[in-house]
């Protein structure tokens, strides 16, 4: 089944080259994999294939000249899937249009200098957890939050799932009896657990009713 993840790389230009990481998601790990010299979280001993094709991608690709560094037989494995699932994207159509909520465990943004912020992703939808949601949209609904890192290892990331799943639990129980609506139980969600998260970390909230600016 895998454990996916999506690493976005800021290009020079302020856009994003998004890819994808099947087994990247445990213990958040691609935020100290990812280097300058292993840009795809893979061997740093024979890495100049992944550091020019990250360097070209930066400029924005060439899809010839990105095909020709992945046709390579002897070209090791990487964390990261070298070959970009979108380019030039903008960070909100990412949150909105790229993330699956439910799918995608975690969510990496790479900067130029290779500064790596790693968020937890956070499913809105109860249709696993209520009797009476059939179906809801996982990608573009949801959350992303950071969490504290402390020598090298993140701190509370488990404990920051389980609360928001317990979160969870209780506002299916609610929407259930009849208290909560499907429409407001977003709007609930978000602060409540907004002001849990919001003193420690970082909270990113995806809101697809909102226009993205052009």
């Amino acid at each position: 089944m895998g454990h996916r993840a999506l690493v976005a790389y800021e290009r020079t230009d302020g856009q994003y080259t998004l890819h994808y990481s099947h087994w990247g998601a445990p213990n958040l790990k691609l935020k100290h994999r990812i280097t300058a010299g292993s840009p795809f979280g893979g061997d740093d001993t024979d890495s100049n294939w992944a550091k020019q094709l990250c360097a070209d991608l930066a400029d924005g690709p060439d899809t010839d000249a990105v095909e020709g560094y992945l046709a390579s037989e002897d070209r090791p494995s990487t964390i990261v899937k070298p070959k970009p699932r979108a380019t030039g994207l903008t960070f909100d159509e990412i949150v909105a249009d790229y993330l699956d909520y439910l799918h995608h465990e975690a969510f990496y943004v790479v900067s130029p200098t290779f500064e790596v912020t790693a968020y937890r992703t956070l499913w809105f939808g109860l249709q696993y957890d209520s009797e009476t949601v059939e179906q809801e949209a996982t990608v573009g609904n949801g959350a992303l939050a950071t969490v504290c890192w402390y020598d090298g290892e993140p701190v509370g990331d488990g404990h920051l799932q389980g609360q928001f799943r317990a979160l969870k639990d209780v506002v299916s129980d609610m929407v259930d009896k009849g208290v909560f609506t499907q429409s407001t139980v977003r709007q609930y969600l978000q602060q409540k657990f907004g002001e849990w998260i919001r003193k420690r970390q970082e909270l990113l909230i995806s809101n697809p009713e909102v226009p993205r600016s052009s």
